[in-house]
């Protein structure tokens, strides 16, 4: 007699995808534009075939993200049956994260069990960065579940010793490729060495399964790219953020090899601010959290400068500094314990991902997970063959290490490209908690106690991560998951005998370790995230106003200015032109009509040389320019000489015609400000200093917006055709 179809529901299951869709998808109708930049595009995207193929950030087809296209593809088929709301471009990432949850499940019972496999799925779902980035229009959410959907592939293939799904599971690493280049080919080591080794077939059928399994990849890979970049530049938007307007040379270089080394370059290769501007390099970061909170582009009280020099708030995100805590974005509070380089990403070393700046991010079961690993591997022997936990647990491990290896010396990335570790711990860990379990019960000498031990050394490492926000949290925390754990730990010590007891122990145990990432994971919908450089954690809750809300999307529109532009618009192809994209975003957003971000997402794309823009003048293409103080893209070779072109063949337009009277009081009073602390700046340097102050190397005034009146100060100009 077959089971009725009802009785197979794991209804746990059911209740982990819920919570995983809770803390992935509630209140993100609140949030307008997201990422205001990935929302432009979408926005342009819609435009035209043209637009979606490249993945444009105009509607004109000007420049295009600083990605591969794959992930805005389904962004924008989303937008196009819902409509261009933050919502519907968040949804795709929210649901891709609830599949990863799913996806967990599905991999992991086959061989370890129901129980391993709920315990998996809990895991990634409370894992507070990947909660966090699933809450955004950034790529990463997708990308990971593509590459757990390929891993499914994969196991299914050599599990079943079907070819074609290895082939298949290859094949889909290349599309996550277009999604984010270089990030995805993390997993390849793992691909590579799992299926040498566990597979079951000759070596000869590994060969040829492996060659038709790389060249699925490659082709895959380079479609897009070779496709884009044999196609005449004039034909197609330029890439943004590449140097020399090649897919590959972005893949490999602001995309590849500059996350590695850190490397800034001028478009923008070693990293950008969270408004678009270049991020002064991380030099391992002061204690007090003073560089990061002076490297980015936000008023001192932490608000958002709108286009019109309007100082807007950020969606209730504030924070000294634009960050929602003061310190840069994730870590302890301040930026403390840990806190260091450009984007508080800690210190270069063995440790990274257990300094507080990350480790409330992705790391609080890792050592569970590292206990689990040995007990799933302290079988081994020398004359034995592996078993399939054995040979799964070594692939997981193959995907865990070299991506915590590149993250613990990296020169640059985002606290939210850890979700890339999500998988990997959440696995071990499922795996880890039944082997465990069952060494334990079967009294297995020395062995039995690594259940204790696992739950107690977490225990302390989760008490670690908790104790810099008592002030913001209170000391509750980590009494509760303190007491918690070190009872499930004295329990298992003790009644070794009692194995229900002991058993009930184990699990809440772990569900103990689970409370304090959980919450960590809820914090973006409780106080509101950061749309543009996702985390997670208590410290959100000192810059929110209401749950939900966001800092990251674009600047406010100015409506006057925007006024201006359009009723004296004579046909131009575009409204008016910024210094780079995150000034134009809202503008597009809004209007839907082109802007042109000349500089492209850091405003130092070398896009433009003056013959171009003459031409495009002479074309009626372009007449408004909206420049500040400091020019495009913050000065250098070809913008300075745009900047005087432009000041030279143009006429300044009445800012009254574009501005209100409080936004030009404020100027002036800006304008003031500037003027001191230039002739203080020229002060020091005279005197014999280096112009530093408070050990901040200068970054407040490298880093001060350019263009597009982002620091209060912009110009509108008007280009004078008859001058040409």
């Amino acid at each position: 007699m077959s089971t009725p179809k009802s009785k197979k529901i794991d209804y746990i299951l059911v209740a982990i995808a819920l919570l995983a869709a809770f803390l992935n998808m509630f209140n993100i109708w609140q949030d307008q534009t997201v990422n205001g930049y990935y929302t432009a595009a979408v926005t342009s995207m819609l435009q035209s075939f043209h637009n979606f193929f490249f993945a444009s950030f105009d509607p004109t087809g000007y420049v295009t993200v600083d990605k591969p296209p794959v992930t805005f593809w389904i962004q924008t088929i989303s937008a196009y049956v819902f409509g261009v709301h933050g919502w519907s471009v968040i949804l795709p990432q929210a649901l891709a994260g609830v599949g990863s949850v799913l996806l967990m499940y599905i991999l992991i019972k086959p061989t370890f069990g129901k129980m391993s496999a709920r315990l998996a799925s809990l895991a990634f779902a409370c894992t507070p960065i990947a909660a966090a980035v699933s809450r955004t229009n950034n790529v990463d959410s997708m990308l990971v579940f593509t590459l757990v959907l390929a891993t499914w592939m994969l196991f299914r293939g050599i599990r079943g010793s079907k070819w074609g799904f290895v082939v298949a599971a290859f094949g889909v690493v290349g599309v996550a490729f277009n999604m984010k280049m270089l990030q995805a080919y993390m997993v390849i080591p793992a691909f590579y060495l799992f299926y040498i080794f566990a597979s079951k077939v000759s070596w000869k059928s590994k060969l040829k399964v492996l060659t038709g399994a790389s060249a699925a990849l490659i082709a895959l890979s380079l479609s897009w790219a070779v496709i884009v970049d044999s196609i005449p530049a004039d034909k197609r938007p330029y890439m943004g953020s590449s140097q020399t307007n090649s897919v590959l040379e972005l893949a490999f270089g602001y995309n590849g090899v500059s996350r590695l080394t850190g490397n800034k370059g001028p478009g923008g290769g070693g990293g950008a601010r969270p408004d678009g501007g270049q991020m002064p390099q991380g030099d391992g970061g002061a204690q007090d959290g003073t560089k990061a909170a002076s490297s980015n582009a936000f008023t001192q009280d932490g608000q958002m400068p709108s286009t019109d020099g309007q100082v807007v708030s950020g969606d209730g995100q504030g924070g000294p500094g634009g960050f929602p805590h003061g310190g840069g974005p994730g870590g302890a509070p301040g930026g403390k314990g840990g806190g260091g380089g450009a984007f508080n990403t800690g210190t270069a070393g063995p440790l990274r991902l257990f300094q507080s700046a990350l480790s409330g991010q992705i790391s609080w079961l890792i050592p569970f997970a590292a206990f689990g690993v040995l007990a799933l591997l302290v079988g081994i022997r020398r004359k034995k063959p592996l078993t399939a936990k054995q040979f799964e647990t070594l692939f997981w491990l193959a995907w865990l290490l070299p991506a915590a290896a590149f993250f613990s010396v990296a020169g640059f990335f985002h606290q939210y490209y850890l979700i890339m570790l999500a998988a990997p711990i959440s696995a071990l860990v499922g795996a880890g908690w039944t082997e465990l379990w069952n060494l334990y019960r079967e009294r297995a000498s020395w062995k039995m106690w690594l259940l204790p031990a696992a739950i107690a050394v977490t225990t302390a490492f989760e008490m670690y991560i908790i104790s810099p926000y008592k002030g913001q949290i209170g000391a509750g925390w980590a009494i509760g998951v303190g007491t918690a754990g070190a009872a499930a730990a004295l329990i298992l010590v003790l009644a070794s005998k009692k194995e229900k007891l002991a058993h009930t122990a184990a699990i809440l145990g772990l569900l103990a370790l689970l409370a304090a990432p959980l919450y960590w994971a809820s914090t973006p919908l409780l106080y509101g995230g950061n749309s543009m450089l996702p985390e997670a954690g208590p410290s959100l809750k000192q810059g929110s106003g209401m749950g939900g809300s966001r800092m990251g999307g674009p600047g406010e529109v100015n409506t006057k200015l925007l006024d201006y532009v359009t009723k004296n618009n004579t046909g131009e192809t575009y409204l008016f032109a910024v210094s780079r994209a995150t000034e134009a975003s809202s503008y597009i957003i809004k209007t839907g009509k082109a802007v042109m971000a000349m500089g492209g997402f850091s405003g130092s794309d070398p896009i433009l040389t003056v013959d171009k823009l003459k031409e495009m003048v002479q074309n009626k293409e372009i007449k408004y320019f909206l420049i500040s103080s400091g020019g495009f893209g913050g000065g250098g070779g070809t913008s300075s000489e745009l900047t005087t072109w432009i000041k030279e063949h143009s006429t300044e337009v009445p800012k009254s015609e574009y501005q209100s009277e409080s936004t030009q009081t404020q100027q002036g009073e800006q304008g003031q400000v500037s003027t001191q602390e230039g002739q203080a700046q020229n002060q020091q340097i005279d005197g014999g200093m280096s112009g530093t102050r408070d050990g901040q190397d200068g970054r407040d005034r490298q880093d001060r917006p350019m263009g597009g009146g982002m620091n209060g100060s912009g110009t509108l100009y008007e280009i004078n055709v008859d001058s040409l």
